[in-house]
C-alpha cells in the first residue's frame, strides 16, 4: 500500500473507532486544512489529524511530518497546537486506534508509543499505547465529568489547554492506572488532586 491508501485506512479506522466509544466524528468539507476529522469530546471539538502508525517489535512509531508544494518547491512542516488539538493513530497490527494531545508531539517529526515496558525499567519519557487507547478516551471522560470542578464559560478538553482554575479529583488507583494520560492532563495547564484512601495526598501542576 502506499502512503495515500495508508491514510485512508488510518482515517476510516478511527472515524468507527470513535463511533463505537461514543465520540461524535465530523468531517472537514474542504481538504486544505490540517486536520482530517473533528471529535467532539466532553464537550469540546477537536481538531484531529489521523495517521497510520507502524509497529516495530514494542513501538508504534508514527511519521508526524508532512510535505506541502510552495512557490519554491516542497516544505516540510511538523504539527504545531495552532494547526489541530490532538493526532490520532490506527496501527493495523494491533488493530487499535490511539489519540494523543498535540501537546505531547508538538513540533516533533516522530511518535512513539511503546506497546510494552522496556527490559531496564526505564519509564521516563516514555509513552505507553495503553494510555491513550480510544476505549481509555472515552471512559475517562466519563469518570472525570462528574468529578471535575470547572473554572470559566467552556468545558475543558483533555486535549487542549485548560484554565488555571480546571481541577479534576481522582483516586491513587486510578492515578496510577492511567499517569501517562493525567500526566499530559496537567502540562496543558489543568491541576490534577489526588486522594489516597479518601484524603487529599498529592497535586499535580504542570512545570
Amino acid at each position: 500500500m502506499d502512503t495515500n491508501e495508508k491514510g485512508a485506512i488510518a482515517e476510516l479506522a478511527i472515524a468507527l473507532e470513535a463511533t463505537r466509544q461514543g465520540i461524535g466524528v465530523l468531517k472537514p468539507l474542504s481538504e486544505r486544512l490540517r486536520y482530517d476529522l473533528g471529535l467532539e469530546i466532553e464537550g469540546r471539538l477537536l481538531r484531529t489529524q489521523c495517521k497510520w502508525g507502524l509497529c516495530d517489535g514494542d513501538v508504534i512509531k508514527v511519521r508526524l511530518s508532512t510535505s506541502r508544494r510552495t512557490a519554491t518547491g516542497y516544505a516540510r512542516t511538523n504539527y504545531r497546537a495552532a494547526d489541530v488539538d490532538a493526532i490520532a493513530v490506527y496501527c493495523a497490527s494491533t488493530d487499535a486506534c490511539y489519540l494523543v494531545p498535540v501537546a505531547l508531539v508538538d513540533d516533533q517529526t516522530y511518535l512513539h508509543l511503546r506497546l510494552s515496558a522496556p527490559a531496564n525499567g526505564q519509564r521516563a519519557r516514555l509513552h505507553f499505547a495503553a494510555d491513550y487507547e480510544f476505549g481509555a478516551v472515552a471512559q475517562l471522560g466519563e469518570r472525570s465529568a462528574g468529578s471535575r470542578k470547572v473554572g470559566g464559560s467552556n468545558p475543558p478538553s483533555s486535549m487542549s489547554p485548560q484554565s488555571p482554575s480546571a481541577v479534576t479529583e481522582v483516586g491513587a488507583h486510578e492515578f496510577r492506572n492511567r499517569f501517562g494520560w493525567y500526566m499530559e492532563r496537567a502540562a496543558s495547564g489543568e491541576e490534577i488532586r489526588v486522594s489516597r484512601r479518601g484524603r487529599p495526598y498529592v497535586r499535580l501542576l504542570a512545570a
